[in-house]
């Protein structure tokens, strides 16, 4: 049973137990004020105890999760997602300081949610939460807290915070794409993977994971199957999956695309874009490196614009030449459409005036055709 000791004006309930190697273990929590809500609390523990799901474990929410991130996802995420790991290590810091996991409810979840809310997007705020509850069925699993107090926490954005996608112009891209192309060297792959974002919109790792397999030229199309494994990949292993499950694809490539490729043919055997100057795979910074310079050869002023941007690029380009968002969906490797329109939403908008004109010069041609009085189709009307 579970020992119950008045200390003061309060009580604390006492629970011992031995592990299978005979260790013993001890679990107290006190500051209750009325002898029946220490019997309650008690009960429970027993239950768990007979149960053997009781542990003396007590960790602190950030002590949990950054011992969950170390062990279960630290060396199966990309650069990008570690970094949000990351963010996430600081917003519990933040707002839950050393709270035990096992003290917090759903409604200081909730009041969490809140707050945060008021500073953030609703995408910030939805990736955070994910992070956190996957976190949280993780101590619910190692038997540390049985409740999820993430459970049913309604999302509160703020819409003014929403980022909007940055891109390039038609001009902007049409002076990107020539200087590029310009000063093309085949020992400099950096400037072809630019030129390969900006023709598919296909992101950075996509691309350097492709070998000459992956390349049709008699088709010309590109399989997408796999991507380049940036932070643990090895020489006898250096790719990964795609991001997910429909990023698996095959897209169509055009011949300007294609006779720039086929220059590294003499590269590498396998891969398309090694590099033969220092024989390894550009990363991420050289890459974005090669862009800001290209970016004020060509007067653009955008400090913000990353390699990432060109895919942004990519589609504003196909949607202001009225590319159907369909598609634009299937060859950015989206599971659906409604996850293009929501990314994109912001330039679906801008478009949409340029919509607005053809839907009312479609309807203007609906009723009596020119080249026909009116009053010959009511006289045939009437016969």
């Amino acid at each position: 049973m579970a020992q119950i000791v008045k200390r003061g004006k309060n009580y604390m309930v006492r629970v011992t137990w031995r592990d299978a190697s005979g260790k013993q273990h001890k679990k107290s929590k006190s500051g209750f004020k009325t002898k029946s809500a220490a019997r309650e609390y008690g009960a429970k523990l027993e239950i768990q105890k007979y149960n053997g799901v009781l542990t003396s474990l007590n960790p602190t929410f950030l002590k949990y999760y950054q011992d969950w991130y170390d062990t279960y996802k630290k060396n199966n995420v990309s650069t990008a997602t570690a970094k949000f790991y990351s963010y996430c290590i600081n917003v519990i810091n933040q707002y839950f300081g050393n709270s035990k996991l096992e003290n917090i409810t759903r409604r200081q979840y909730q009041l969490f949610i809140n707050e945060f809310g008021k500073s953030h997007s609703k995408p910030t705020v939805s990736k955070v939460n994910s992070y956190l509850k996957t976190c949280v069925k993780s101590a619910m699993a190692d038997g540390i807290i049985h409740k999820d107090f993430t459970a049913n926490a309604q999302l509160v954005w703020n819409d003014e915070n929403v980022k909007k996608v940055q891109y390039l112009s038609i001009d902007e891209l049409n002076r990107l794409t020539n200087a590029l192309e310009f000063k093309l060297t085949p020992y400099f792959t950096t400037r072809y993977l630019i030129l390969t974002a900006i023709y598919t919109g296909m992101r950075l790792s996509e691309i350097a994971g492709l070998t000459w397999n992956d390349v049709n030229f008699s088709f010309k199309t590109i399989t997408i199957n796999k991507s380049w494994n940036y932070l643990s990949g090895t020489p006898d292993n250096p790719f990964k999956p795609t991001k997910t499950q429909s990023s698996n694809r095959i897209i169509h490539v055009n011949d300007e695309l294609l006779d720039l490729l086929s220059q590294l043919k003499d590269n590498d055997e396998q891969l398309v874009f090694m590099n033969p100057t220092y024989g390894k795979m550009p990363g991420s910074s050289s890459v974005n490196r090669t862009l800001r310079t290209f970016l004020k050869k060509c007067n653009i002023d955008k400090p913000n614009f990353h390699f990432h941007s060109l895919r942004h690029s990519h589609v504003a380009y196909l949607l202001a030449h009225n590319v159907p968002l369909y598609a634009i969906s299937k060859r950015l490797g989206h599971s659906n459409i409604t996850t293009t329109a929501n990314r994109y939403a912001y330039l679906i908008d801008e478009y949409k005036k340029e919509g607005d004109k053809q839907i009312d010069n479609a309807l203007s041609q609906l009723g009596v055709p020119k080249s026909v009085p009116t009053s010959e189709l009511v006289m045939k009307d009437n016969n």
